[in-house]
């Protein structure tokens, strides 16, 4: 069967809708861009979504007012309401809450500052404004049908961008100008634009985990971390790949070869219904097996979607934010391990939780690249 073509907004409105009605609310405030966009489709700088039971109510301002419509009518957007703001959104909202009338209006607790709420109370002061967390955001966890299709698509393009990678790779060569080359792959393949800045770290620098490529040349015995992205039809895709400029120190050869053991080992680890900590766990046991648990300093995955990190993490136990992963779940494995006098080692790939385990979206060769 064809996956769909457009996403299922009215889906995931509905299922808003069932959250406002276990919380016993009249309505809710999506003030978050990506939010607004992954239920309508409509991306701007500003506007609001205002739900409720009989309707969705974007409130946008005159910059976006046509294109909205338009959107609309091309199918782009969902089929809302456009409620025009003449002068401020806090008024334009109170006064459409105070015609609503809903006795509880519910709102985004982590998008909206003490002063904007403070705003909307006063523009509506009838309503009790009730704070919400996650409501969209546990939505977005689990993909759709065509939220899974793009990933797919997006991993495969990404896996193409990393088979040139050893071409980019020379030793003399920048980090600078091997993060503008691997640039130019991610758009001329189909990305619309890189997902992050692209992250080339050489020799001593690849024991940083964020290190920004710089102006250090590729130097012979260098481990060099490739870490990029790309955006497809809204959706992110991360990758990242290891190189060796010429022959590398047995203690680099080690390091590679334990991070890869930790990625295998995480990936088996995965399927519905297991903490997301345990995935963590799989990785961090090879580590510290091999002496090398206080060199992995981040968590092992984070999720992918409309941004490049988003719920669920994978990382160690959190019994305030436990998380167990479901069918449609994608996320990275990323395990790593950096040692200063070393380097740094990180192997990446993008998951598809399945009904029985794993699919890798990312399928380029997880070898070293020697050149």
């Amino acid at each position: 069967m064809d996956s769909p073509s457009s996403p299922d907004w009215a889906g995931r409105l509905h299922r808003v809708r069932e959250a406002l009605d276990a919380r016993q609310l009249g309505a809710l405030v999506i003030s978050n861009g990506t939010n607004i966009s992954y239920l309508t489709g409509f991306a701007g700088s500003a506007g609001l979504l205002l739900i409720t039971p009989d309707e969705a109510r974007l409130i946008v301002d005159g910059r976006y007012e046509l294109a909205a419509r338009q959107g609309i009518e091309a199918g782009r957007v969902a089929a809302v309401t456009i409620g025009r703001v003449e002068g401020r959104y806090d008024q334009a909202l109170g006064q459409t809450v105070t015609w609503l009338a809903p006795r509880r209006v519910g709102f985004e607790a982590a998008h909206v500052t003490v002063a904007t709420l403070g705003a909307w109370q006063r523009a509506a002061s009838v309503p009790e404004w009730v704070p919400t967390e996650h409501v969209v955001e546990r939505l977005r966890e689990v993909k759709d049908a065509q939220e899974i299709s793009v990933l797919r698509r997006g991993g495969g393009l990404i896996s193409d961008v990393a088979g040139q990678l050893g071409g980019f790779v020379r030793s003399g060569r920048t980090e600078r100008e091997v993060a503008d080359l691997i640039d130019r792959a991610i758009r001329a393949v189909g990305f619309s634009a890189p997902a992050f800045d692209t992250i080339v770290a050489s020799g001593p620098n690849s024991a940083r985990p964020h290190a920004r490529p710089g102006d250090r040349p590729l130097t012979s015995g260098d481990l060099v971390v490739l870490d990029f992205g790309g955006v497809l039809d809204g959706y992110c895709l991360d990758l990242t790949r290891m190189a060796a400029v010429g022959p590398i120190s047995p203690d680099a050869q080690a390091l590679f070869d334990a991070v890869s053991a930790a990625h295998q080992a995480a990936v088996e680890s995965v399927r519905p219904t297991v903490e997301t900590w345990r995935v963590d766990r799989a990785a961090r046991a090879v580590l510290e097996a091999r002496g090398l648990g206080d060199a992995f300093l981040h968590s092992t995955g984070h999720g992918l979607g409309l941004e490049v990190h988003e719920a669920p993490r994978v990382g160690r136990a959190d019994p305030e934010a436990p998380s167990v992963l479901e069918a449609g779940m994608v996320f990275t494995i990323e395990p790593g391990a950096y040692l200063e006098h070393v380097g740094g080692v990180r192997v990446e790939d993008d998951v598809l939780v399945t009904e029985t385990g794993a699919e890798l979206l990312t399928t380029a060769p997880r070898e070293l690249i020697a050149v």
